[in-house]
């Protein structure tokens, strides 16, 4: 069972002498965000991953060579207090180009040594290895897409825009926005290298943006950002393909222009959930058997332009990162129709864009 104290990291969009990287305390029991502490000093920490031994923190700098300053991931020694003041430090351990412009997703493998760049600008993503005392060693893989898709603004080359590794971790799949292509690559855990396998297209003008996984390791549920889907996709483990098994909307007939943002699945399984942007709305999904989606709700997200959101780790809560009203809103899970409620609470983050929880440090 996940503690009723939970940390949890925030990140926005600031310039570098404005915080951009927070700390908080979730209480589980009533829904509310202590804060911790903060960190100044990085432009555009759009995205954050943590280390799964809890004491690392990975953050890219949403940066282009255009700006003068080339995309980074930056690495930091996190710790808090064991008194009743819980007081927060980090420490940054160094950083790293990220290989590429504007980087906006990190992921890292199951075994904690090795950490993957998506680069939307550049269309290409890189693996750094993380070293024995958390910092980020040399690139030790670098591959770039090429292409386009029909999107005119949004298609005019590749936009990796993700990375996720398979169950199994043999596997890293790239969601390409701008190709309309999840690019499946076998992962060498040993030489930190990336070996294409197969590449599925979705749809034209599709525009994947993130997947998730189902705990079955059988499917895999892509929101699609351009044409406002989901896509619902049986998963082989051993080949690393996917199959397209339908295709749900995430917007009532009615909606303003959206964009799909982030996608998660329930820690039980039993739903998906997705944030658009521009209706200000997260659409819930039951999984049926065979990963199939039936709509149940679309509620507010609380704020202006959920980019990212997570999942409270006891399944009791969503913590949405509105980054345009500036502000992370907390939304209880129901069990009824509604399936999440009102807001509970809301804390204030500058230009809110990424949420990622870590167990409670004891």
């Amino acid at each position: 069972m996940a503690s009723s104290q939970q940390t949890v990291y925030i990140s926005g969009y600031v310039a570098a002498d404005q915080p951009g990287i927070h700390a908080f305390t979730f209480d589980a029991t009533n829904g509310t965000l202590t804060p911790r502490g903060s960190y100044a000093g990085v432009v555009a920490p759009s995205f954050l991953a943590v280390h799964p031994n809890k004491l690392w923190l990975y953050a890219v700098s949403e940066t282009s060579q255009q700006d003068g300053r080339p995309g980074t991931v930056w690495a930091f020694r996190v710790s808090s207090s064991s008194d009743a003041t819980e007081t927060w430090s980090i420490e940054p351990l160094n950083q790293q180009e990220s290989g590429g412009d504007w980087p906006c997703h990190l992921a890292i493998d199951g075994t904690g040594r090795w950490l993957i760049a998506s680069n939307y600008a550049s269309g290409s993503v890189s693996v750094l290895p993380i070293l024995d005392d958390g910092s980020l060693g040399a690139m030790t893989d670098h591959v770039q897409h090429h292409g386009r898709g029909p999107h005119p603004e949004r298609q005019e080359g590749p936009h990796a825009h993700s990375a996720t590794f398979s169950p199994d971790q043999r596997f890293v799949i790239i969601a390409d926005l701008g190709i309309d292509a999840l690019r499946a690559y076998a992962f060498d855990s040993t030489a930190g290298t990336l070996r294409e396998q197969t590449t599925i297209a979705t749809r034209p003008g599709a525009g994947p943006r993130h997947l998730a996984f189902h705990p079955d390791g059988r499917h895999v549920f892509v929101s699609n950002e351009l044409n406002n889907t989901v896509a619902v996709y049986a998963y082989d483990a051993a080949s690393g393909t996917l199959s397209e098994q339908q295709i749900v909307e995430t917007l009532p007939p009615d909606a303003p222009v959206s964009a799909v943002a982030d996608i998660h699945v329930s820690p039980s399984g039993d739903r998906v959930y997705v944030s658009n942007r521009g209706h200000d709305s997260i659409a819930i999904f039951q999984i049926g058997s065979g990963g199939q989606l039936t709509p149940v709700a679309i509620r507010s997200c609380g704020g202006l332009c959920p980019r990212n959101f997570a999942i409270e780790l006891g399944n009791g809560f969503l913590l949405v990162a509105n980054q345009e009203s500036s502000e992370v809103a907390v939304l209880s899970v129901q069990d009824a129709s509604e399936a999440i409620g009102e807001t509970i609470s809301r804390v204030t983050v500058k230009g809110a864009s990424c949420v990622q929880f870590a167990p409670a440090h004891s």
